[in-house]
């Protein structure tokens, strides 16, 4: 199954200049968890989730109206996929980096949609009834499982591996 069957297209985003206040009434307004941020040209330049925002306020001790969402991502690297990617690279990489969602992109960097693990929970075992999928439950819950691990416990993990 290829990502562009499943991702959500119509995301919304917000610019590194947004402020945490407008980033966290998007996030409000429409039921995520998350926004893609973007620059002039469409190209995706970091994630902002709500934790984000929560431990900016916690660390910042500022208004949130005052801490533009650069602050809060400047530094993160950012883990994506392309629509024509198959599913189950998607899991591995969100295992690998322990992330919940991935911007899709365009080969020009260019957003395209999201993939969430909930947009994978919600078709997997074929259970979607506007969606067919051969995607098995059990690889989604081994997925949740790598991303809800603690960081130490992952690092653990793949120093092990080694």
């Amino acid at each position: 199954m290829k990502i562009n069957e499943v991702m959500t297209r119509d995301v919304k985003t917000c610019n590194q200049g947004t402020n945490l206040a407008e980033a966290g009434a998007l996030l409000l307004r429409n039921d995520c968890g998350a926004l893609p941020v973007v620059n002039d040209q469409g190209k995706i330049t970091g994630m902002i989730s709500d934790r984000d925002i929560c431990i900016a306020l916690i660390t910042k001790n500022r208004l949130a109206s005052d801490i533009p969402v650069w602050e809060v991502i400047s530094g993160q690297t950012v883990y994506s996929c392309t629509p024509e990617q198959t599913v189950d690279k998607a899991l591995a990489l969100m295992q690998e980096r322990q992330v919940r969602r991935l911007p899709v992109t365009d080969a020009q960097g260019n957003l395209q949609g999201v993939l969430s693990i909930n947009d994978l929970i919600l078709i997997a075992n074929g259970e979607s009834k506007s969606r067919k999928s051969d995607l098995a439950a059990s690889d989604v819950l081994t997925t949740l499982k790598a991303i809800c691990a603690h960081r130490t416990e992952a690092r653990n993990a793949a120093t092990q591996k080694q």
